[in-house]
């Protein structure tokens, strides 16, 4: 699961495709429980299943709560001088 999740940021660090992100999400949320991730993260298991469904569209807070929940965490890293505002 955690190659899984590795190949997964790196591929939406390379894409930006947030769709994928959230769907890839929601496949581990199964894998490791929506319950236990629910439980963990403060929110109900309708809210978990809300937050990551194709017509969710939670706030950073919440996706960065249900990954902390899922053993994971977003990280910052420094894009290329041609892939941002100066």
């Amino acid at each position: 699961m955690d190659d899984y999740i590795t190949v997964l940021f790196d591929e939406y660090a390379e894409s930006g495709d947030t769709a994928s992100l959230m769907a890839s999400l929601r496949v581990v949320s199964r894998v490791k429980g929506v319950s236990r991730i629910a439980e963990v993260s403060g929110f109900s298991r309708k809210g978990v299943q809300k937050a990551l469904s194709e017509n969710g569209n939670p706030q950073f807070g919440s996706v960065n709560a249900i990954m902390h929940a899922m053993g994971y965490r977003l990280t910052p890293q420094k894009l290329p001088v041609e892939n941002h505002a100066p």
